[in-house]
C-alpha cells in the first residue's frame, strides 16, 4: 500500500488566521482591538491632563503617561483581551508617530544656516553614543537599555530611540524604560540649565547653542533655551534640529552594523527588516522643507496642531510599550544604565560648554 504524502502545515499570518474566523468572532476580535488602541487613547488623556498639573508640566505628557501605563501594569496586570490593539498602538501608531516627527526637521534650514552647528552637532552624537556604550561596559549595565540611552542622549530623545529600536531588535520593555528614563532626565537636565542661565558668563547666542547641542529633546531645548530671549531659542532648536537631521545616516549605520554583527557570529547575512517609516520621515522632512511655505501655504496654528497631534500619538505608542514594564525590570535593569547616562549627560553638557 503506498503511503500517502503528508505536506507539512503552512504558517498563517495574523491577517489569514482572521480571514478564517466566523462573522460573529470576526465583529467581537475588531471591537476587541478598537477597545485596545482606545485604551492607549484614553491613557494618553489622562497623561495629558496629569502633565497641566504644577510639577508634573515639567516632565511632559509622555513621562507621565508612561507612569500611568506601568503603575496600572504593577496594579491590574496586562490588559490581554485588547492586547492587538494595544500592540497595534506600540508598533504601528510609533511608526507613523516617527514619520510625522519628520515635519520638525527643515533639511534647507540646516544646509542654509546650520552647516557650522553641524559638525558640533555630529561630535555631540559620536561623544554620546561611544562614551555611553564606554561606561555602560565598565558599569555591566543592561546593554540594550544602554545603546538605545546612548542614542536617545546623542541624538533627539525618545523619538530617537523609537526610531532605533526596531532595528536593533530591542525588546518593547527595554524600549518603554530607555523613553521614560530619558523624558524624566532630559527635563531634568533642562531645569539645571535654566537655574545656571543667569550666573554662567556666556552670550544669550552661545547659551542657546549650548542648549540646542548638548540637551535630550526638541522639549528639553525649547525649555531651556526660552529664558534666554528668541534668538537665542532659534538659534537652539537650529542647533537641535542639525542632531534630529544626523538620525538619518545614523539608522542605516546602525543597519550595517547588525548585519556585521549577525554575520560574525553565525557566519549568514543577518535579515534586517529595512525601516520603511524611516523613508517617510525623510519624505515628511522634504515636504515640511521645501513645500509648505513654498507651493502651499500652511498657517503656523495647522502646523502648531500637527504637532501636539504627533506628541499624541508617541505618546499611545508608548503606553503599549510601558504595559510592558515591571518594576522588578527597572530595579534589576535601569538602575546602571541610568547611572551610565546620567554621567554621559554630565560629561557632555560640561565639554559642549567649552567648546560653543
Amino acid at each position: 500500500m503506498q503511503l500517502e504524502k503528508y505536506k507539512p502545515l503552512e504558517e498563517t499570518s495574523e491577517e489569514q488566521q482572521y480571514s478564517k474566523l466566523p462573522l460573529q468572532e470576526k465583529k467581537s476580535s475588531l471591537l476587541l482591538w478598537i477597545g485596545g488602541i482606545a485604551f492607549t487613547f484614553f491613557i494618553a488623556l489622562l497623561g495629558l491632563g496629569l502633565s497641566k498639573i504644577t510639577g508634573f508640566d515639567r516632565i511632559g505628557p509622555l513621562a507621565c503617561s508612561i507612569i500611568i501605563a506601568v503603575i496600572y501594569r504593577q496594579i491590574a496586570g496586562y490588559p490581554e483581551k485588547f492586547r492587538k490593539g494595544i500592540e497595534f498602538s506600540a508598533k504601528k501608531l510609533l511608526r507613523f508617530a516617527i514619520i510625522l516627527y519628520g515635519l520638525k526637521l527643515n533639511i534647507d534650514v540646516i544646509f542654509n544656516q546650520g552647516l557650522p552647528l553641524l559638525v558640533r552637532d555630529i561630535g555631540t552624537v559620536a561623544f554620546a553614543i561611544i562614551v555611553m556604550v564606554l561606561i555602560a561596559k565598565w558599569l555591566k549595565a543592561d546593554p540594550s537599555i544602554s545603546l538605545l540611552l546612548a542614542v536617545g542622549t546623542g541624538v533627539c530623545g525618545a523619538a530617537a530611540i523609537a526610531a532605533i529600536s526596531p532595528i536593533v531588535k530591542a525588546k518593547e520593555e527595554d524600549t518603554a524604560i530607555g523613553v521614560g528614563i530619558i523624558a524624566l532626565m532630559g527635563t531634568l537636565f533642562s531645569i539645571i540649565y535654566t537655574l545656571l542661565r543667569p550666573i554662567l558668563p556666556i552670550s544669550a547666542m552661545d547659551y542657546g547653542i549650548w542648549s540646542g547641542i548638548s540637551l535630550h529633546e526638541i522639549a528639553h531645548v525649547a525649555l531651556a533655551g526660552a529664558p534666554a530671549g528668541e534668538d537665542a531659542l532659534a538659534i537652539a532648536l537650529l542647533a537641535k534640529l542639525g542632531r534630529v537631521f544626523l538620525l538619518i545616516p545614523l539608522c542605516f549605520i546602525f543597519m550595517y552594523w547588525m548585519k556585521k554583527r549577525s554575520s560574525e557570529k553565525t557566519g549568514k547575512d543577518a535579515k534586517i527588516d529595512f525601516p520603511w517609516f524611516l523613508v517617510g520621515f525623510i519624505m515628511m522632512s522634504l515636504i515640511g522643507s521645501y513645500v509648505f511655505g513654498t507651493y502651499i501655504s500652511v498657517s503656523p496654528i495647522v502646523m502648531e496642531g500637527i504637532s501636539k497631534t504627533t506628541t499624541f500619538i508617541l505618546t499611545m505608542a508608548m503606553i503599549g510599550l510601558g504595559l510592558n514594564v515591571s518594576l522588578q525590570a527597572l530595579r534589576t535593569k535601569a538602575m546602571r544604565p541610568l547611572l551610565a547616562m546620567t554621567i554621559t549627560s554630565l560629561l557632555l553638557s560640561i565639554i559642549s560648554y567649552f567648546i560653543v
